[in-house]
């Protein structure tokens, strides 16, 4: 048995043999916990929260060049920063992709060429060349997605004409209507009202000719070939439906038949400011916001009033200003797509409290304590089907008054569960209101969304402004694992009724090879880790067949090198699933499934801790990122819209890690007294 140097004592030990595997030295598993702890402690704000950075795609600095082209605004040195920021990530085929060693993406690329443009680069500068050829060969801009097109239509690079409509009209619509803007996701509701806005006034700026991207039309630019197409294969279709219906709109747009249109913006602004309160922005996320900046001046706010003052600050606080370094060697800008504070500091709170940090720790009832403060105490759009039901729970971000995630509630609850608060009873009943109100949001299926309860109308998949692919808030197996392991943690068993609604829930959504899907992380293994560790906590015995299915398919699709990963393709071609280089995140995920299962025998539990404890970096954190020097990027596992954006969270890579060590070495404890 080879020897090898222990990290706790920089000593020479021999590995553990155990059930015929070679078992990591208890003594390297402890130094790796306390190291991990330590050094996630050291990220530690001084108000009590953590909030690692969320790093995306080159769509945000496009999107931000875009914003201030169009309304004239912006630093010119920040623009500069954010455009060297954004050709980063070009890949050698010319395109620009939503992950890293991901495929091209037309909608990202036109947008990124675009960008360029505004920003003086010419068509005949050898980057500009090489992805025009992509683009072109990929379909050229008719090929992009509605809000790309939109965007471009504000610019006159695109026809409002061949759009897909968004009429203002539909914030009219009564509640109890079947397409009422209730029954679409909350994060597509703040994207498209202020959207909604923006068609109905139909902004133009004419752009220099040097500027205007006609190049990238295949066959020419005109209005009939920019429209979408009909369902040959099928006439009678949803599809068809909507195009119909949608001609007719842009036909009563033309001749002005709007009777209701003055109605429907003066509604969609006071919806809009309304949701500006208790807010970090519309919605807190980046498009939300920076629709509600064009949105506010195209209905003739001034650049100096308070609303779009206030709007503009928090956009840019999404910016983060990065010094040249010897990685990147000169200055760049880079936005987020909005900021975790909630979701990272009771990720962190929960996995140091998993780690036995004491439950009375400073640090913790600090961090306990700015959770608390953030408590939603307002109904927000969620009452619109939950009416009866005090506001509790929290969100994901510093401020979001009205978007509430049952998700964030179900990870601020176990975070709370391992601290001792000397506000006792307070937190108590903070923790009491936040548990019935997500069980309250319960779906009729047995399972959570995220937002809202029962957001599953499939037919609004068919509109045809729909195409950026998350128009639902369906239930999702990985929000119901979550919660379940919650309901456990306060006392919640088997002989509830709820509690046995979502694990049926869950046994149907199980996919045949014994996985399950992830809806808000990268994928199959965020999902799987999430259910099992559900399932196991609520009283599921770990020998029922979904639990060692599950295990089963976990074991079979590790890496020869003994840690896991699965790349963000997993979303277009489920048949990889399971497949992609091992990353610190998703290999904690794997280990947390298999533990959660009963797994503390195999060989692959063995080979995946020795993976993790190799690849701690001296500080005690691990690094989660793909390529060297100005290439180097971020690992995607976190995810946003699945085939259309994804984060990468960047405190991931350490809390995962730390709960996976943790739990298996409370394993190891429990085996060695068994015998």
């Amino acid at each position: 048995m080879e020897d090898r140097m222990s990290a706790s004592t920089g000593k020479p030990v021999a590995a553990t043999p155990r059930f015929g595997r070679i078992d990591a030295d208890m003594a390297d598993v402890d130094s790796s916990i306390r190291r991990a702890a330590d050094h996630l402690f050291s990220l530690q704000h001084p108000d009590g929260y953590w909030a690692g950075e969320l790093e995306a795609d080159a769509m945000l600095e496009a999107d931000y060049i875009f914003l201030h082209k169009l309304l004239d605004t912006g630093d010119p040195g920040r623009l500069e920063r954010a455009h060297a920021e954004m050709w980063r990530y070009q890949n050698s085929d010319g395109s620009w992709s939503l992950y890293p060693s991901g495929p091209g993406n037309v909608s990202l690329s036109v947008k990124c060429y675009f960008a360029a443009k505004l920003m003086g680069v010419p068509a005949t500068d050898p980057r500009m060349e090489i992805c025009r050829h992509w683009i072109l060969a990929h379909g050229g801009v008719v090929a992009t997605n509605t809000f790309t097109k939109m965007y471009l239509c504000a610019m006159g690079q695109y026809d409002y004409d061949a759009v897909p409509a968004i009429p203002p009209e539909i914030v009219l619509f009564p509640k109890w209507f079947y397409f009422n803007i209730y029954e679409i996701s909350s994060w597509s509701r703040s994207i498209l009202v202020p959207l909604a806005i923006i068609y109905a006034k139909k902004p133009f700026k004419k752009v220099p000719a040097e500027q205007s991207i006609d190049e990238l039309f295949v066959g020419g630019r005109s209005s009939a070939s920019l429209r979408l197409h009909w369902n040959t294969k099928k006439i009678v279709s949803w599809r068809n439906f909507f195009l119909l219906l949608d001609r007719l709109m842009h036909l009563f747009e033309r001749v002005h038949i709007r009777p209701l249109r003055k109605v429907a913006l003066k509604h969609a602004e006071k919806w809009m400011l309304q949701r500006f309160e208790l807010s970090d922005g519309l919605g807190a996320i980046y498009p939300a916001m920076m629709n509600a900046i064009i949105a506010l001046r195209c209905l003739g706010y001034s650049e100096d009033d308070p609303q779009v003052i206030r709007a503009r600050d928090e956009f840019e606080k999404l910016g983060i200003e990065q010094e040249a370094t010897t990685e990147v060697p000169f200055p760049t800008f880079r936005m987020t797509p909005c900021v975790s504070p909630v979701w990272d500091t009771a990720q962190a709170v929960f996995a140091l409290g998993e780690a036995a940090i004491p439950r009375n720790d400073p640090r913790m009832i600090k961090a306990a304590d700015w959770m608390l403060a953030r408590e939603v105490r307002h109904k927000g759009d969620w009452a619109v089907k939950v009416p009866n039901v005090d506001p509790g729970g929290w969100y994901f971000e510093f401020a979001n008054e009205f978007y509430p995630d049952t998700d964030d509630t179900a990870q601020v609850l176990l975070a709370l569960s391992k601290v001792d608060n000397p506000r006792e009873r307070y937190q108590h009943q903070v923790c009491q209101r936040a548990i019935e109100w997500d069980l309250a949001m319960q779906c009729k299926n047995g399972g959570w969304g995220s937002f809202d309860k029962d957001n599953t109308k499939m037919i609004f998949e068919f509109i045809p402004f729909a195409d950026h692919n998350a128009m639902l808030d369906p239930p999702t197996a990985d929000i119901t694992g979550r919660i379940l392991e919650m309901l456990a943690a306060y006392g919640y068993s088997r002989g509830d009724k709820r509690v046995e609604r979502a694990i049926e829930f869950i046994f149907k959504e199980q996919e045949a090879d014994g996985c399950w899907f992830g809806r808000w992380g990268v994928n199959y293994l965020y999902g799987t880790y999430l259910v099992l560790r559900g399932l196991d906590a609520i009283g599921v015995d770990r020998n029922e067949p979904q639990m060692q299915q599950a295990a089963e398919w976990v074991r079979m699709v590790q890496n020869p090198d003994g840690g896991w990963g699965e790349t963000c393709g997993t979303y277009d071609n489920p048949d990889t699933r399971g497949i992609g280089p091992s990353t610190p995140s998703q290999t904690a995920w794997a280990l947390l499934s298999l533990l959660a299962a009963g797994d503390d025998r195999s060989d692959s539990i063995a080979k995946g801790i020795r993976w993790l404890l190799s690849r701690q970096m001296p500080n005690g954190g691990w690094d989660e990122s793909t390529g060297e020097g100005i290439n180097k990027q971020a690992i995607i596992t976190g995810t946003g819209f699945p085939k259309v954006f994804y984060l990468a969270y960047t405190l991931y890579r350490h809390y995962f890690p730390l709960m996976a060590l943790t739990a298996y070495k409370r394993a190891m404890e429990s085996t060695a007294s068994s015998f």
